[in-house]
């Protein structure tokens, strides 16, 4: 949001769930922005979307001109990026994650991210390939999530799941690099950062068919329809177990993460507010 004491300037729409999901969002957070977003879109000389799909969701839903929104897209630290088994032995171990042996999804445990929806595909993976490759929870907790809190002791009690909350941001790398798969099935994002890390990492990846992931994944990623189970169970499937499309996701998938750096994101940002400026 724009102080209220500017009388323009340049904001970030990162993306619009607080208005088209606000089931998703406490009612805390839909209430700040009913009070200020308007105001803010109002004084504001330019605005910035990081993908095409909240360009076009903010053009029609608050009757902007696109020609007022530049698209920057985010980056991805330089720190995502392969770790090799001996580099990555002992994270994975004080983690307890079996190396090579887990598909990994990371999310906060929120309604949006879907984590429930997976884990019905999960249980109905055949049971040699759910226990295989147990499905890895990360991700602080966020709210309205008790029943999910629940689902998960229950999938780690009959062993296809493991609960891991809160990773530090040093262990990512290595906690990507050892995953078998990495899996993303939110129904809405702005941008989508944890799939293209996976990528940076080596990772093949699948994400939800909705939103910006598509557009983001650049063709890279299997899609899956989180709400529908059934399908996206056979999806995540090949994802395990076809080398030929796992191989050819890794390969595009570290081409599409190459696309995304945070000095392409610097440069373009710095950019579009030498335009508001008249620079």
């Amino acid at each position: 949001m724009l102080p209220p004491w500017v009388e323009s300037g340049v904001i970030t729409v990162h993306d619009l769930s607080v208005f088209l999901l606000p089931e998703t969002h406490p009612a805390a957070r839909i209430q700040a922005f009913e009070h200020s977003f308007r105001d803010s879109l109002e004084r504001a000389r330019r605005i910035i979307t990081p993908s095409q799909t909240i360009r076009r969701e903010l053009a029609e839903f608050a009757g902007i001109a696109p020609d007022l929104i530049s698209v920057v897209p985010m980056g991805v630290s330089r720190a995502f990026a392969p770790v090799y088994h001996e580099d990555r032995r002992a994270i994975l171990a004080r983690l307890g994650l079996p190396e090579g042996g887990y598909a990994l999804t990371l999310a906060t445990l929120e309604p949006r991210k879907r984590i429930d929806r997976l884990l019905d595909a999960w249980r109905i993976l055949p049971e040699g390939l759910r226990l295989r490759f147990p499905l890895a929870i990360a991700g602080a907790s966020g709210w309205e999530n008790a029943a999910l809190q629940e689902r998960i002791g229950e999938a780690v009690a009959e062993g296809w799941a493991i609960a891991l909350g809160y990773v530090d941001d040093a262990d990512l790398p290595a906690l990507y690099s050892g995953a078998h798969a990495f899996i993303y099935p939110s129904m809405y994002e702005g941008f989508g950062m944890p799939p293209i890390e996976a990528m940076a990492c080596g990772v093949p990846v699948a994400v939800a068919n909705c939103s910006c992931l598509p557009e983001i994944s650049s063709g890279a990623a299997a899609l899956i329809n989180p709400e529908d189970p059934e399908s996206t169970a056979a999806s995540l499937a090949e994802v395990l177990t076809d080398e030929v499309w796992r191989a050819s996701a890794v390969e595009r998938g570290f081409e599409v993460a190459a696309s995304y750096s945070w000095e392409r994101c610097i440069s373009e940002t710095v950019a579009v507010y030498s335009l508001a400026a008249g620079l």
